[in-house]
């Protein structure tokens, strides 16, 4: 399907909706009374009432008008997550710019893997590298767009993935929510938050959540588990104190989940119910997070806080891998057995002290992040039996029997100690300055047995630097342009290290963005457009050394470029539409050989077109509304260059309330499409996307 069409047809279905629920209100009107005068409101719509933000911390660190932030940030509400009763970041892709999905648990963010994220703007991601997020104490998302090295450090160019989490509230409230579902799927949580003493100086936060549900892939069924603990102590006017702790469980059968097998053209080779795994495989995630934050008021014009974080997660994995296609005419793969453990303990400690100096708001601050990687991966070819796509048998083998062979032991330190500060100058009524650096220090201790490598042992350490400056301004009240230029790094791996031909270390890999923008309002601002352009070079990728393949050159050079357009109105103060659209072009610009990638090549995953749409009418006269969501992404490759076919899916919702009590019902993939959401390699295949699913939901306030 071209873009175009599903363009058009999104403005049908939307007429469609439209027009349908105009009838649905006026035959309402006719029923209460046909001479009924009503008095004339100025309501506000939904759209800037519950799905704008004006302020995020996540670019600056200190709490900053969006439209003094001279590089793009997008922020997810929770009323928008609860709109489209998102479970899981992958429901959200839509709503973000430029952001599309890279595997099962990772995301492509302006053409660049983004795999590390944020909790309330500190490292230490409990969901590990192949669990996915899941939202049930989340209440925003914020995505900074482009390099952040320059305030966070160390990380991908493509932008970084901030998760807000829910805290105790002054004011009373509690939920109790059950959902049920198709293919078994059934929920249920409670909330409780509010004041724990008369002057609600000290207060608290519960929650519990638990799900379960089977899939439309053979063998596969999950359960989720969350506990969620808060409390916020007001020691004295210039004091506050937050402390969470969070429990995290995750069981899926059946996993980890992989694609299937595509011919060069996209097509599937099995159903989209096939699956190599078989039921006794499982994928199995157990988390725990300890997080505090003291904000302390030192004087009228200076300000400090102090965060930390701590967590530690297992993530067990045994699973049937595709080893070989063993032919392009056989309808057979060749499967592996893995088993591997992955664990990871890790600290981070934020300071910071933040100045209102006139026009200046001048940041000083420090941060320091430990983490401790253990891996353990044994695998067996031998007696492991073949499956087929058309007709899988599955249980042919006990795999208590396979004779596992040890592949990896290996254990990764990372200390990373960084120091930036941070200068927003307010020069005229319309002119804002941002101007930051940073520098950051880096150790990597490596100790490991691999069977191709025999046991290693490396350290290294490397100093990164990075950069911003930006400018917005304010031309009038409708437009309110911003530019800037940003740079990051990523360090090379301690192991990789000891690839170098002449026995140096490798310059740590960075990237460098160029961003202009416009934000615009319009309508006395129920119509807000934003508009950015960027371009990214990412360099020092190490690449296989032409003169000797079991070495590393750092020549690898990749650039992105592309427009982002981001739209939220209320058409009437019943009617509202969030719409983003990306369009990106990410290519390989220097490379040692094409094992992978070819100068010119087209990253994978990195789809050249985007555009979501969540479109809501609200009808009062029976607190009800109906709401329409499509998603398209154009064609994608995979690593080996096979297509991945352009989709469109179309979600719908329904909401009604009465008195204490909120029922709502979504249907997601709403024409049961069958598609991929990306590719992998050959063998792997691509990434089914999720089919038809109903999700009906039943909340009290009390």
């Amino acid at each position: 399907m071209t873009l175009r069409t599903t363009i058009m047809m999104m403005q049908a279905c939307g007429a469609l909706v439209f027009s349908t629920v105009i009838f649905a209100e006026d035959a309402t009107n006719e029923i209460n009374g046909s001479n009924i005068e009503l008095q004339t409101l100025q309501v506000q719509g939904r759209a800037l009432s519950y799905y704008k933000e004006d302020e995020a911390a996540l670019a600056t660190r200190t709490s900053t008008p969006i439209d003094v932030t001279p590089q793009s940030v997008q922020v997810v509400t929770e009323a928008l997550i609860e709109d489209q009763a998102a479970r899981q970041i992958t429901d959200l892709y839509r709503s973000i710019s430029g952001m599309s999905q890279n595997n099962v648990s990772t995301v492509t963010l302006r053409g660049f893997s983004q795999d590390e994220v944020l909790y309330d703007g500190l490292k230490g991601d409990p969901f590990g590298d192949f669990s996915i997020p899941q939202l049930f104490t989340i209440e925003q998302i914020q995505v900074l767009k482009g390099p952040s090295g320059a305030i966070y450090g160390a990380g991908e160019p493509g932008g970084v993935i901030n998760y807000v989490t829910k805290k105790p509230t002054y004011e009373e409230k509690n939920t109790l929510k059950v959902s049920a579902g198709n293919k078994d799927f059934l929920s249920g949580s409670i909330e409780s938050s509010g004041p724990a003493n008369e002057d609600a100086s000290q207060r608290y936060r519960v929650g519990i959540y638990s799900d379960g549900q089977d899939s439309y892939r053979n063998n596969v069924e999950e359960e989720n588990r969350i506990i969620d603990l808060g409390y916020a102590w007001d020691i004295d006017e210039n004091n506050t104190l937050n402390v969470q702790y969070t429990d995290i469980h995750q069981y899926i059968s059946g996993a980890r989940l992989r694609g299937i097998p595509t011919d060069d053209d996209g097509n599937f080779l099995a159903d989209t119910s096939w699956n190599n795994n078989e039921k006794s495989d499982y994928q199995e995630l157990d988390a725990q997070v300890f997080q505090a934050r003291l904000d302390h008021s030192i004087n009228s014009w200076l300000e400090s806080n102090v965060l930390v974080r701590y967590f530690d997660n297992t993530e067990t994995q045994k699973y049937h891998e595709i080893s070989k296609l063993i032919d392009s005419n056989s309808d057979k793969v060749e499967r592996e057995f893995r088993d591997q453990v992955r664990s990871r303990e890790g600290i981070t400690l934020v300071g910071n002290l933040i100045a209102e100096l006139g026009d200046h708001i001048v940041l000083v601050g420090s941060d320091y992040f430990h983490q401790k990687n253990d891996f353990l991966y044994d695998k067996t070819t031998k007696g492991v039996a073949e499956l087929s796509l058309s007709n899988p048998v599955y249980g042919q083998d006990d795999t208590s029997a396979y004779d596992m062979v040890p592949q990896t032991n290996e254990s990764t330190t990372t200390d990373q100690i960084g120091l930036y500060i941070q200068d927003q100058w307010k020069v005229t009524d319309q002119l804002d300055l941002l101007a930051g650096a940073r520098i950051d220090r880096i150790e990597e201790k490596y100790d490991g047995y691999k069977i191709k490598t025999g046991i290693t042992k490396a350290n290294y350490k490397d100093t990164g630097y990075s950069t911003r400056l930006g400018a917005t301004y304010r031309i009038n009240d409708n437009w309110k342009p911003y530019t800037s230029f940003s740079t990051g790094f990523v360090p090379q791996g301690a192991e990789d290290q000891q690839k170098s031909a002449d026995g140096s270390l490798f310059d740590p890999e960075e990237s460098q963005q160029f961003e202009a923008g416009v934000r615009s309002y319009w309508f006395n601002n129920k119509l807000n457009v934003n508009l950015a352009a960027y371009h990214i070079v990412r360099e020092n990728i190490l690449q296989t050394d032409l003169n000797d393949e079991s070495l590393l050159v750092a020549v690898g050079k990749v650039r992105s470029q592309g427009v982002e357009l981001d739209i939220l109105t209320d058409i009437t103060p019943h009617w509202v539409a969030n719409v983003s659209y990306a369009y990106n072009d990410t290519r390989v610009k220097e490379s040692t050989k094409g094992i992978q990638y070819a100068n010119g090549d087209r990253f994978a995953n990195t789809p050249h077109h985007q555009l979501g749409m969540w479109t809501r009418y609200d009808f009062p006269s029976i607190t009800s509304s109906i709401a329409f969501g499509a998603d398209y992404v154009s064609e994608q490759i995979n690593r080996q260059g096979q297509t991945v076919k352009p989709y469109t899916v179309y979600d719908l919702s329904w909401q009604t309330r009465y008195d204490d009590w909120k029922f709502q019902l979504n249907i997601k993939n709403l024409f049961d499409k069958e598609y991929a959401v990306s590719g992998f390699t050959q063998k792997i295949g691509s990434f089914v996307g999720e089919r038809r699913r109903v999700y009906l939901s039943a909340s009290y306030d009390f």
